[in-house]
């Protein structure tokens, strides 16, 4: 039984900044706390169950904020989880909604330390408990940031592929001066990268639906690889027009799809290719292997997102899912590439094999995540404590 919970608000070292349509990301100063990771551990029966989420607000899609996160846990979800058994998973989520509807990096936290104490209590690892080990090996997509100058996108884009092997990006687009000027940026990465690598663009909901239907058709010469939510998250009809428009080039859902029955709407109005799963917007691994049965039962793939900046247990959360997909539903690489020490080390885990190799990562192989924190460093870095139970 779940008997005590902890919540550690912790620091980013490294500063990360990045420019999306839909606003900016900023880890920020070490004393600001508006959107800075929350550790939760989960003491149950003589296991520690841990995880991590750092809510991307404020300045972009999502509501969560650092504050909102650890008010959801230490004042509805925490008290509501003593007593409760870490098995209970169902029972555990549908407390979720009974108590406080809504708040997904809250919940996402919660429901991955869960299933982490899970793993270590059955010593499994965590893709054995949601499915088994379809995939050890886990290629990964760079998510590449608006820039004022192209070289700055081109800069960063080369980094990924000369440095670490990616073969995937994501160049962010809906710039302010136009899609004539993302076009411009797709056209200076693709010569500089060559057309071994695939790219896909991510307007984050800032094209109209003429922009996006010009924009594609001068992409698609190219070689653009797919289309992530270039439209208001609510214009289902948009995105099937685009999809339609795009002859075979794969359209995803971001900002689109935060609930099932988000997934279940875009996939009745077949406006959709793919789904984007981020554990933190979704609310944990739970609602993601749901929204995975409403994909394969409608033929839609599945991508798996996230930054994830500096922490190997966001990025692990990940992974699991990940491996514990069958390659045939997937679509293309996950994005949790921040995670594996390419913007710097993780505070938390200063030692760690779960990192990049040649464009990919291996899932972690120890009980539940399989990651471990080192417990000075967590004291060191933690900026607020909170105690439930």
């Amino acid at each position: 039984m779940i008997d005590r919970i902890e919540i550690h608000v912790t620091a980013l070292p490294v500063r990360v900044q990045r420019i999306f349509a839909s606003g900016s990301y900023d880890t920020g100063p070490a004393e600001r706390l508006l959107s800075k990771p929350v550790l939760v551990k989960i003491h149950a029966d003589g296991v520690v169950g841990c995880a991590q989420i750092r809510p991307i607000s404020p300045g972009h899609f999502v509501a969560d904020t650092t504050h909102s996160v650890v008010a959801a846990i230490k004042e509805i979800y925490g008290p509501a989880l003593i007593g409760k058994s870490i098995f209970d998973i169902e029972a555990v989520n549908e407390m979720f909604d009974a108590r406080l509807a809504n708040n997904p990096a809250a919940r996402a936290v919660l429901d991955i330390a869960v299933r982490d104490a899970m793993g270590k209590a059955t010593n499994q690892p965590l893709y054995n408990l949601l499915g088994g080990l379809c995939q050890p090996r886990i290629p990964l997509e760079w998510s590449v940031s608006m820039a004022e100058e192209t070289a700055t996108m081109v800069a960063e884009s080369k980094r990924a592929v000369d440095e670490f092997g990616i073969r995937v990006l994501c160049l962010k687009m809906a710039d302010r001066r136009g899609w004539r000027h993302d076009v411009k940026n797709f056209e200076a990465v693709r010569k500089t990268v060559g057309g071994e690598v695939t790219i896909g663009v991510d307007p984050n909901t800032g094209w109209t639906l003429a922009d996006a239907l010009s924009a594609i058709r001068e992409l698609r010469k190219m070689g653009l690889g797919y289309i992530e939510q270039p439209v208001a998250r609510r214009d289902l009809k948009g995105m099937a027009e685009i999809r339609r428009a795009a002859d075979g080039v794969p359209v995803m859902a971001d900002e689109a799809l935060f609930t099932i029955q988000d997934a279940y709407a875009l996939a009745e109005a077949r406006a959709v290719d793919a789904y984007c799963i981020k554990l933190y917007k979704l609310g944990g691994l739970t609602p993601a292997k749901k929204i995975a049965a409403i994909a394969e039962a409608a033929n839609i793939q599945l991508n798996c997102g996230g930054l994830a900046v500096q922490s190997q247990l966001e990025a692990a959360a990940g992974a699991h899912f990940y491996a514990s997909t069958p390659a045939a539903r997937m679509m293309g690489a996950a994005e949790f590439v921040f995670g594996l020490n390419t913007v710097g080390a993780d505070p938390l885990v200063p030692e760690t094999d779960f990192v990049v190799r040649d464009g990919h990562v291996e899932v972690p192989r120890g009980p539940g995540l399989g990651i471990s924190i080192d417990e000075a460093a967590l004291k060191k870095n933690t900026l607020l404590y909170e105690r439930v139970g």
